[in-house]
């Protein structure tokens, strides 16, 4: 970015995107803010109508955004011109290989969709995007500048690359916090992040695979969300993208979690939907999504309990992460 740049980033003042945002002022760039909801004056073009208006040429948003528009066909492209936008940028959640396409088919076609993955502790990013690499189906482009990153064994805590593993950083970067603030600061810093692997390995706590060819990022969730049934790991994401691809229309929303109690042998996949308005769960969606799951994963991804999500729907943070 420079002078010539405007950044809008749909941002609440509590997250870490919001200070990552202030950061452009560094570069001269414009900053555009926003208050209020991403689908009201206009609907589903209300932003992108503040893109055209105000000449954006970076706009930062969630994964849940685009895939809203994604589930509900629509394309700002056709109506708005958004010829100045340059990059779009998605984080908060893993973004669907389905939604890379669907963003290329939405916005100008030129744009550098960057997924991008970090975190609030460091303000800034492990995964991220540049506008001299392709974009991959699903990756987010390459590692952060400074960031000696990699895959590692979720028990060894050895390099395992172009496998699932943990994401780890095997070197001190720019950005890396001292301490916690407050009593036991520094215990507790250390208990969070070098306790795994020890005094010299950052683990950040996100379960990923790095390409080996492009090397890319694919995002496959949190480690304590990773799931592990009859010995096979998997990252809840892989379940989401299903349900995005297949079941969109259908589904609004869901979280996958793993069950095992004392008297279990194994851990159970259970997955809890929330329908969209004017849809019903019943016994033949259930079957569909297992159905589905097995087609295009393998049996052992298959949920062993599908259900509804009761009134309070799915528990989320502040910052609408599950």
């Amino acid at each position: 970015m420079d002078q010539n740049s405007r950044l809008l980033y749909y941002t609440t003042t509590s997250w870490m995107m919001w200070h990552w945002s202030i950061s452009a002022l560094a570069c001269g760039t414009s900053l555009v803010l926003y208050t209020g909801s991403p689908f009201k004056p206009h609907g589903y073009l209300s932003i992108p109508k503040l893109l055209e208006k105000y000449e954006v040429t970076h706009f930062g948003t969630s994964a849940a955004y685009l895939t809203t528009l994604e589930t509900n066909g629509v394309y700002p492209c056709q109506s708005t011109d958004l010829s100045k936008l340059q990059a779009i940028y998605s984080t908060a959640s893993p973004l669907p290989p389905s939604t890379f396409a669907f963003v290329y088919k939405a916005f100008p076609p030129k744009i550098n969709l960057g997924s991008i993955t970090g975190g609030t502790d460091i303000i800034s990013l492990f995964g991220a995007p540049c506008p001299l690499l392709p974009v991959y189906v699903g990756e987010i482009q390459c590692a952060g500048l400074g960031m000696a990153i990699a895959v590692a064994d979720s028990v060894t805590g050895e390099p395992t690359p172009g496998e699932d593993g943990e994401l780890v950083c095997r070197q001190p970067f720019p950005c890396q916090p001292l301490t916690f603030w407050g009593a036991q600061g520094d215990a507790k810093y250390r208990s969070s992040y070098f306790e795994r692997f020890g005094p010299d390995v950052w683990h950040h706590g996100d379960f990923v695979r790095i390409d080996v060819r492009t090397g890319g990022l694919t995002m496959l969730g949190r480690s304590d969300g990773v799931l592990k049934p009859s010995g096979v790991r998997f990252g809840s994401a892989e379940i989401y993208n299903i349900l995005t691809r297949f079941f969109a229309g259908e589904i609004e929303d869901a979280v996958c979690i793993g069950r095992r109690r004392e008297s279990d042998r194994d851990e159970t996949v259970c997955l809890f939907v929330v329908m969209c308005d004017g849809k019903v769960f019943d016994g033949e969606l259930r079957q569909k999504i297992k159905a589905v799951v097995k087609g295009e994963l393998s049996p052992r991804h298959v949920p062993g309990v599908v259900e509804e999500c009761g009134p309070a729907g799915i528990p989320k943070t502040g910052n609408g992460k599950k």
